[in-house]
């Protein structure tokens, strides 16, 4: 199972995911000196689960659904989330 894989099958768990968008840049830390394996992504998150909460709140939703690959499997990760109502304002 890749990458994309893994983090949609964690985030499903927790909520319910109407698109999600990962980029990896890990190629681009490979040849920095304190470079430890882990992965660099950054994701686009869209999901009405996300309505009334604070971006504190939702980082902290995707970072429970995510649990112990970030401080494994991922080194860094940043995110944009999104409902679906503020996403279809974005890319319209």
């Amino acid at each position: 199972m890749n990458i994309e894989d893994t983090i949609s099958n964690q985030l499903s768990n927790l909520i319910t995911v109407s698109y999600l968008e990962l980029k990896d840049s890990t190629g681009k830390h490979v040849h920095h000196d304190n470079f430890d394996g882990g992965l660099h992504l950054s994701a686009i998150i869209v999901s009405d689960d996300f309505n009334n909460l604070s971006l504190l709140e939702r980082h902290q939703l995707v970072y429970n659904a995510l649990g112990s690959m970030i401080k494994n499997e991922i080194h860094a990760f940043s995110m944009k989330t999104f409902t679906n109502s503020e996403w279809k304002r974005n890319v319209t």
